[in-house]
């Protein structure tokens, strides 16, 4: 019966397809043609005639029908997953004649949701028609569709047909931001970066300090900096170069996008992603995302189609930034090539696979004890493993720890 449905779809897009009324006049028709023929009576061509005749005029209205009917579509605005999504789309009547009975349905990507449908009884001509509804995506994307069908029977009802209109639109789904109300992952980095920060300034500050190199005095430098025994020597002023210990003041979030994830962890990565970026632009206007495929982007909007349209497409750590970060990741063994300094959150379902992590109090006192660790993947660094089953934003806001040294 598949290719029964086929063929009636094929029709009704092409031509028309008869509706149940129609389909009986048509066998009714049939009948009292063939009654005539058997019989040679007139009155029974005649009604065969004028049955014929109906279902031609029939036949061609509902095409009529449909010509000369424009589509607008007007443009949406992004919004998260879950909430309301509102689009609206304006039918326009071109002609000089009314249209009735309209039957207009948006092909929206099953993602997002099922086909919206409506009816309009009554469209005037030169008139437009707005169509206005809403849906509540639960999944980020970016959704693009061009087609919408109108369909009509209209004025007998005895034939349907549907045509097609191209509106192309697109809608903007961002991933879930989760309220965290700390995180110690990103609070963490941002107390080392200010003891890093608080150390450059004390070099610069210092009158006593590792000196880097000796230079000519020139003019402007601070009398303090003066080296007055290599002054002395020289016979001309000497000015130290002081070592100065400086440290990124850039949070960059890198989400791993290569084929090891599978689809549900790498969603709530996304997710945690959105989240962590927003928690750290908090205190830290310098964050930055990292994607194998578009590198380092910033700025919130771009951040957020950014996440919206990333997918795993087998891209890894082949060209990671070589600075610490904060890395996502379902893969244990990308751990290892990860810059000195970095962070780690890993979404692991097989437990064995994901390196021991101890908290920092934990780890002082193991090492306090003399209590040796074997080596893990991500040693040494700070980290958070994310256990399935469990809510996603209790556990960004939990103490992370290190793997096993």
């Amino acid at each position: 019966m598949k290719w029964a449905k086929r063929l009636e779809k094929w029709l009704e897009t092409h031509w028309v397809t008869p509706a149940y009324a129609g389909g009986l006049l048509i066998a009714l028709t049939l009948f009292f043609f063939l009654a005539a023929s058997n019989t040679l009576s007139g009155w029974l061509y005649v009604i065969s005639g004028v049955s014929l005749a109906l279902l031609l005029v029939a036949a061609l209205l509902p095409v009529r029908s449909l010509s000369g009917i424009q589509i607008r579509r007007i443009v949406s605005y992004p919004i998260s997953a879950g909430d309301l999504l509102t689009l609206e789309v304006e039918i326009i009547n071109s002609t000089t004649q009314p249209k009735a009975l309209l039957q207009v349905q948006d092909l929206i990507p099953s993602r997002i949701g099922r086909p919206p449908r409506t009816v309009i009884e009554q469209l005037a001509p030169n008139s437009t028609y707005t169509w206005s509804y809403s849906l509540e995506p639960q999944h980020r994307g970016i959704y693009d569709w061009q087609t919408l069908y109108l369909r009509t029977a209209a004025p007998l009802g005895l034939f349907w047909c549907q045509r097609s209109r191209v509106a192309p639109t697109r809608a903007i789904v961002y991933p879930r931001v989760l309220p965290l109300s700390h995180c110690p992952l990103i609070d963490q980095i941002g107390q080392e970066l200010n003891l890093q920060l608080h150390s450059s300034y004390r070099a610069r500050a210092a009158t006593e300090g590792a000196t880097r190199s000796l230079r000519p005095y020139r003019w402007g430098d601070p009398t303090r900096l003066v080296h007055w025994r290599s002054s002395a020597r020289y016979g001309e002023l000497r000015v130290r170069e002081l070592e100065t210990f400086t440290g990124g003041q850039e949070i960059i979030l890198c989400l791993d996008t290569s084929q090891n994830w599978q689809p549900d962890p790498f969603e709530q990565a996304v997710m945690a992603m959105a989240t962590l970026y927003f928690y750290a632009r908090r205190n830290h206007p310098d964050v930055q995302l990292w994607t194998a495929n578009t590198g380092k982007v910033q700025g919130d909007q771009t951040v957020l189609e950014t996440l919206a349209g990333v997918a795993c497409n087998g891209a890894g750590t082949a060209h990671l930034p070589h600075l610490p970060l904060l890395w996502l990741t379902q893969d244990p063994d990308s751990l290892d090539s990860l810059p000195l300094g970095s962070r780690w959150l890993l979404w692991s379902g097989d437990r064995s696979a994901a390196p021991d992590v101890q908290t920092l109090e934990e780890q002082t006192s193991a090492q306090a004890a003399g209590l040796p660790s074997p080596p893990m993947p991500g040693s040494g660094l700070v980290g958070l493993t994310i256990e399935p089953g469990k809510p996603l934003q209790f556990q960004l806001q939990t103490m992370p720890g290190r793997g096993a040294i």
